[in-house]
């Protein structure tokens, strides 16, 4: 076909912003055609809420409400999907000396509510009673039957550790599905990127500052690569002066100090998203000594004096 028959097509970057599972998602996909990219979109939109669904805690209804139910009483049947989630979490739980905890839902929230009703913190020996049925090996996993029991009463697992990056990556496989092969998926800063802008170039992705979350203090260029950030910037409490992250330590249930925010890049969203908290929580030190024994993770950590720490394999760009 001689070159002036064939027709350029135009790719552009189309945008939606919505909320769901409870926070801002943005998805951005390259595609030539407005109407078809975002019938992609919703396509994804619509695999995110079929997640929400699956793993949400405030609906009765959902598989993640059915097993905190029947703590301590039965074993409840699952979706592979979310057993394999749970499974997942698990060995997350591992890697991290329980740092990560899906059973972290067995708090009482009213002894941390990080609102301006909170003057002053529990007592060691109160928080620590309040942690007592946090402990991920007691959610016993049958993988013959696909049964999740918790095995004590008053035990509840949660995602919120975790679900958003799961829904990121889900929502990345289904618009590759539909054939776009470059765009962005940003659960509240749990991000995706794949593929590369129009123009031709990797991702830009800004990493926030801590002490002005609008402003990012470095940048990296990303493609096939997910990014998640967790700090105390996001919601804290003010208490003589100090300031508190609204992240709790599972072993001594009081709020971590130390870090003013980690940032954890990985091939994989959920995996980033779980491992963000946990530096949180384990400190600098261990954290970093942490993720320079996982391949292909990176980390970056700001801590509360202001002092950047990163990974063996992170180079920032200012």
């Amino acid at each position: 076909m001689p070159a002036t028959d064939t027709l350029v097509k135009e790719l552009k970057l189309h945008r939606k912003v919505l909320k769901l599972m409870g926070n801002r998602f943005e998805i951005t996909v390259v595609w030539d055609n407005a109407e078809e990219a975002m019938t992609r979109i919703n396509d994804a939109i619509a695999e995110i809420s079929r997640i929400e669904k699956l793993l949400t805690t405030f609906s009765e209804t959902s598989q993640a409400s059915l097993i905190n139910r029947n703590a301590g009483i039965a074993p409840v049947k699952v979706d592979r999907e979310v057993f394999d989630i749970i499974q997942r979490s698990k060995r997350i739980s591992d890697i991290t000396q329980g740092a990560f905890d899906i059973t972290y839902g067995s708090v009482d929230k009213k002894l941390w509510n990080f609102d301006k009703t909170m003057t002053s913190l529990p007592d060691a020996a109160t928080a620590k009673k309040a942690v007592h049925l946090i402990n991920y090996r007691n959610v016993l996993l049958d993988e013959k039957n696909c049964t999740v029991f918790l095995k004590e009463k008053g035990m509840r697992i949660g995602f919120g550790g975790i679900g958003k990056g799961y829904a990121a990556e889900r929502a990345k496989y289904i618009l590759r599905q539909r054939g776009i092969e470059s765009g962005i998926v940003n659960a509240a800063g749990d991000l995706t990127a794949w593929g590369c802008q129009p123009n031709g170039k990797e991702w830009t992705i800004g990493i926030a500052d801590p002490d002005s979350a609008h402003h990012p203090f470095s940048y990296l260029s990303i493609t096939g690569m997910a990014i998640a950030t967790s700090g105390n910037y996001e919601k804290f409490i003010m208490i003589d002066g100090k300031k508190y992250s609204h992240t709790i330590d599972p072993k001594t249930g009081l709020p971590v100090r130390g870090i003013k925010s980690v940032t954890i890049i990985s091939p994989d969203a959920e995996i980033a998203d779980a491992m963000a908290t946990p530096v949180m929580i384990m400190g600098v030190r261990v954290g970093l000594n942490m993720i320079n024994q996982l391949k292909g993770i990176g980390c970056i950590i700001v801590d509360d004096s202001g002092k950047i720490y990163t990974s063996k394999n992170i180079n920032l760009q200012s």
